[in-house]
Order: C-alpha cells, then sequence, then structure tokens
C-alpha cells in the first residue's frame, strides 16, 4: 500500500466518522434490528381492527351453541330467516348462514356488509370445522368422547440434537432461532452492501463535478484515489460492526442474566454443561426460548458470528464497491447512476430473496452454490451460518469472495482511469466495455 492510499483512507474515514448520521446510526442500528423483530407481532397486535358482529342463522341447530367470540369476532344468534336478516341486519358486520345439512353438506355461507379478510375467514372455518368433527364423531356413540379426546389432545416438546456433537454439549439446535438469526444478519449485510455502496458512488459522484478529482489525480494515480476511497468507507464499516459486536457481547453477558426468570437461566445452564440428569427438566421447558438465551449469553458464539459478520461485510462491501466506483466515475449525477446500478443491486436483491432456500434447507445445494457464488454469498452465506454449517464452507466462500474482490478491482480500475476524466455524455454499455480493453 502506497503512502498516498494511506492518506485517501484517512481522509474518508476521518470525513465520515465524524458526522453525526454515523454516530447516531451506530446506536440507533442495534435499537432498529430489536424493532425489526418486534414489529412483526406488534402489527399482528394492532392490525386485528374493531370487533366484528356476525349474526347467525343456524338451522342445524348443532353449530352456533359451540361457536366461541373472541376479540376480533362475536356471534350474535338470529330468529330471523335469512333474505330479511341480509336486509334488517345491516349494522352487523356479515350473516353466517348454517344449513340444516350442514353434516352432509360441509357447506356454509357468510353474507358479508364489507370486505372480508383471510384471517378472519379463516377463524371462522377453523371454529366450524371443529364442531363438525366433534359431532360426527359423536354418532358412533363412543361413551365419555369428550374425556377421551381431552386425555389424548398431545402437545411435544421436540429437541433437535446433533450427532457430531456431544449429546447436550453445545449439541442442541433450534431451527427457529436459527432462522430469526440468519435472517437478521442477511438484511444487515444486504444494507451494509447497498449503503455503504451507494456512498462510494454519491461520492466520487460529486467529487468529479467538483472538479476536485482532476486536481487529485495530478499528484495520485487514479488507482490508487480508487484504492483509498474504497478501503477508506471499508474502515467506516468495519468500525461499525466492531462496535456493535462490543455492545451485544456487553448486553448479552450482563445484563440478559439479569432479566431473565431464574429457572430459565438455570435450564440454560443444564444445557451447557451436558447434564444428562438435566434432560427431564428441560424437556419441560421451550427450547427455542432456552436455546435463544444461551445464544445471548454465549461470548464464544457471538464473538463467532460476528467475526464471520465483519469477514463477510468487508468482503462483499469490497467487492460492490469497486463496482459502485466505477458506475460513480463513469457518469455526471445520480440519475444518469441509477440506471448504470441496476445490474449490480440486482444480484444483491436475489440473495435476499435466496435467504427463502436457506430457511427452507440450508444444507440444500442451491443454499450452498449461492453462498459460494460471490456477487451473493455475503448474504446468503451469513443467513446459513445461524445453521451451523461446515467450516470449510465458510472458508471456501470467504476465500471466492475475495479472490473475486481483487479482479472486480482490476475490472473497475480500467472503467475509473477512464471515467474520471468523461463529462456531459452518460456512456452506453458498449462504451463502458471498449473503456475495459483499453491498455495502460
Amino acid at each position: 500500500m502506497t503512502n498516498n492510499i494511506g492518506i485517501i483512507i484517512g481522509r474518508e474515514f476521518n470525513e465520515r466518522v465524524r458526522k453525526k448520521s454515523f454516530i447516531i446510526t451506530t446506536l440507533l442500528m442495534p435499537i432498529l434490528m430489536i424493532g425489526l423483530m418486534v414489529a412483526p407481532a406488534l402489527i399482528m397486535e394492532f392490525s386485528q381492527g374493531e370487533e366484528k358482529h356476525i349474526a347467525v342463522i343456524d338451522e342445524s341447530g348443532l353449530i352456533l351453541p359451540h361457536l366461541k367470540s373472541n376479540e376480533s369476532i362475536r356471534f350474535e344468534s338470529s330468529e330471523l330467516a335469512l333474505e330479511e336478516a341480509r336486509t334488517a341486519l345491516t349494522n352487523h358486520f356479515a350473516v353466517l348462514y348454517i344449513e340444516p345439512d350442514v353434516l352432509r353438506t360441509n357447506s356454509v355461507r357468510l353474507y358479508a356488509n364489507s370486505s372480508t379478510s383471510i384471517s378472519l375467514e379463516a377463524e371462522i372455518t377453523s371454529q366450524i370445522e371443529q364442531i363438525i368433527e366433534t359431532e360426527k364423531l359423536k354418532q358412533y356413540a363412543i361413551d365419555d368422547l369428550e374425556k377421551i379426546l381431552a386425555e389424548v389432545e398431545t402437545s411435544i416438546s421436540l429437541q433437535t440434537l446433533r450427532n457430531d456433537k456431544g449429546e447436550f454439549e453445545q449439541g442442541t439446535s433450534s431451527s427457529l432461532v436459527a432462522t430469526v438469526l440468519g435472517y437478521i444478519l442477511g438484511f444487515v449485510l444486504y444494507m451494509f452492501l447497498l449503503l455503504y455502496g451507494v456512498m462510494v458512488m454519491h461520492s466520487v459522484i460529486e467529487e468529479k463535478n467538483n472538479r476536485v478529482l482532476e486536481v487529485m489525480v495530478s499528484s495520485v494515480s487514479p488507482f490508487d484515489l480508487m484504492m483509498g476511497k474504497i478501503l477508506g468507507v471499508a474502515s467506516v464499516a468495519v468500525l461499525q460492526v466492531v462496535i456493535w459486536g462490543v455492545l451485544i457481547c456487553g448486553v448479552g453477558t450482563l445484563l440478559v442474566p439479569q432479566l431473565m426468570p431464574a429457572e430459565v437461566m438455570s435450564g440454560v445452564e443444564m444445557m451447557q454443561q451436558g447434564s444428562a440428569e438435566g434432560a427431564a427438566a428441560l424437556a419441560q421447558m421451550d427450547p427455542d426460548l432456552l436455546q435463544a438465551v444461551a445464544a445471548m449469553t454465549d461470548t464464544g458464539y457471538i464473538v463467532k458470528i460476528f467475526g464471520c459478520l465483519l469477514l463477510f461485510v468487508l468482503g462483499g462491501y469490497l467487492l460492490y464497491s469497486a463496482m459502485f466506483a466505477a458506475i460513480g466515475s463513469a457518469v455526471d449525477n445520480v440519475q444518469d447512476a441509477q440506471q448504470l446500478q441496476t445490474p449490480v443491486t440486482m444480484p444483491i436483491i436475489l440473495a435476499l430473496l435466496m435467504m427463502l432456500a436457506v430457511i427452507n434447507d440450508p444444507n440444500s445445494s442451491i443454499a450452498f452454490w449461492f453462498s459460494i457464488i460471490p456477487l451473493t454469498s455475503p448474504i446468503v452465506m451469513m443467513a446459513r451460518i445461524p445453521y451451523d454449517i461446515p467450516m470449510w464452507e465458510i472458508l471456501l466462500s470467504l476465500g471466492v469472495l475475495y479472490a473475486s474482490f481483487v479482479v472486480m478491482v482490476w475490472f473497475a480500475a480500467k472503467i475509473y482511469r477512464v471515467g474520471i476524466f468523461m463529462y456531459g455524455k452518460k456512456p452506453t454499455m458498449k462504451e463502458l466495455w471498449k473503456w475495459l480493453k483499453y491498455k495502460y
């Protein structure tokens, strides 16, 4: 690394770290990630709307007595005829009509006065299905049927153990915890690649319009200028990830044990110690909760996750920032850059969609290959890492990613050398291809 690159790195780093936006983003991002985890539950809680009154005309006499109202639906009996109820009960949300031979037809009708929702229809359907199933069972004249059904109802607590590890010591895994963590890490990579990549592109465009680049290239080579800008912004991203890692380690080791109930922490200790005597006790607890608390309080696990996050953030950023820097040098304004950056952003969006394949099967062929292909590997691999995949896959992905960065820098530098001196015309893809073939 030449001295000029070091100077440019320091300038880019100091310019961004001293901004209030960096401090605010660094402190608020962990809170934002927690908010993303809590948001779906809050949305479901507050999106139920007002209580919906549904008039029920039950000509079978079997369904209405067993319908249960809740916070979103209130069932009310109606003695009116169907046609009369449809015109008279406009103050109700809907009229539910149940035919006399519903046990044979399995058909009911809901006459709504406004649009319904999937959740409301599913709630009504589910209740009626259970009632009809129970009524059909009663036709077999089984004594104490309700008692039998209550006794055979079973809820299983499934513990997933790894054969390649100790029976309990670090051997219990939770697919729910891995899925949530994989989603969070994937989205973090998605935001980093776009945010910092676009930051480099905008910086190049701004300096090009201000004619600052023309002054700088008189004493610094275009390659050193591009590398200094890329590595300078990369150092900001690295600092941000390190700060988040330290904050989460501190919260996990100091605050979580104090906030969790004593029995939960006791269960976590038994799971971590591999106590065979505690197996029965563990079976009575929520394995997902135990695994989540264990992961949050395990400093070694957090360091591993953030170590991988740091390597993939850095590698993914270096790869994409080289392309964004080349785009920024080839145009004069952000509007022209948006068209050229579409082919660059498409793999990032594709990688985000591929997280669904990871959740379905983290060891599938498509999940493996997309975690190796460098344009998608940062996001997809970080979504797979919480599933405790083999280390050789992580190392292979990192090796291909960083090797691809070296190749991409070579191509991007060719465009950068020509683009920073071009003004007034947006280059076509054909012209960019010509720039790549220039010899220096």
